[in-house]
Formats: C-alpha cells, structure tokens, sequence
C-alpha cells in the first residue's frame, strides 16, 4: 500500500501542531483544542487542519478568532520543526463528526432504555 507524499505531511502537520498547542500556547481561548485530522493539498500548499474542544459541541466565536490570531507563529513554529520548503497555509475548520458521533451515542443510549 503506498501513501502520497501529502498524507505523510499531514500525519506530521498534526503531530507536531498538537505538541505546539499542548505546550507552547498561552491563549485561554485556544487551550484545550485537539487536532483531530489535517488534510493537505497535493502540493504542500495549504492543509485544513480540523479541531475539537473538548467538552464542547459548538465551537466558540472566540475559539475561531484565538486561533486565526496563532496562524502566524503556528507556521512559523511548524517551519523551524518541519523540514520543508514551504510551510502549508493554515486554515482551521471546527470537526463536526465529534458532535455526529455524540449524537448517535446519544440515540444508541435511548434505544436501549426503550427495550
């Protein structure tokens, strides 16, 4: 089975940037956010980096902007720890498949109260 080079990226993109938010940002607004998956285009250029709050559903007005406001030393960060010769463009996107999941936990629950 072979992996295209972006997926290697990616796989490395979200390790190192959930290292980076786990212990180099001192936003509250930003703490307790997981990366739960990135995707990069096929040449390198941007990567969609998806999120989660823990204990939250929804994301916060004040979640999106704490993170728009870290892009620039996220990538910089990234750029001193990756070895590439462009760092992806950021974009932040709220992982709604948690809430899904949530959700159908939820009814599963409900279900078998009912039987």
């Amino acid at each position: 089975m072979s992996f295209k080079r972006a997926d290697k990226v990616a796989d490395l993109i979200k390790a190192e940037l959930s290292e980076i938010l786990l212990r180099q940002i001192n936003d509250p607004q930003v703490k307790g956010i997981t990366v739960t998956n990135v995707k990069v285009t096929d040449d390198l250029r941007q990567a969609r980096v998806f999120f989660v709050r823990m204990g939250e559903n929804v994301c916060s007005e004040e979640t999106i902007k704490g993170l728009h406001r870290a892009v620039g030393f996220l990538r910089r960060e990234l750029g001193k720890r990756l070895q590439l010769r462009y760092v992806p463009e950021i974009k932040f996107m709220f992982d709604e498949s948690f809430e899904y999941g949530d959700r159908i936990d939820r009814l599963l629950v409900e279900i078998k109260k009912d039987v």
